[in-house]
């Protein structure tokens, strides 16, 4: 049986990091372990869980509509491709 990869997510502020499994969103990730996070949709319309991603990358699941800038993210509809660190804002 294979074990489902896992990477860790490091949030800036007053949080420990969490580990996420590469089948998870982040937001699911973040909620599994009751980090507070604004969000609507759930599949990137809406913009509203808009993130800052520090380091590391993400790949979407879904092509987000949501205006985004170069450093941001929407955890709604992405994975984590390895370890990162965020900012929730």
């Amino acid at each position: 049986m294979s074990q489902k990869k896992q990477f860790v997510i490091t949030i800036q502020g007053d949080h420990k990091p969490i580990t996420t499994n590469t089948s998870d969103t982040i937001l699911e990730s973040l909620e599994q372990q009751n980090v507070e996070v604004h969000y609507h949709c759930r599949e990137g319309f809406c913009g509203a869980c808009r993130s800052k991603l520090i380091c590391g990358e993400v790949d979407y699941t879904t092509d987000p509509l949501a205006y985004i800038d170069d450093d941001e993210f929407l955890p709604c509809c992405c994975i984590a491709l390895g370890d990162i660190e965020i900012k929730l804002v």
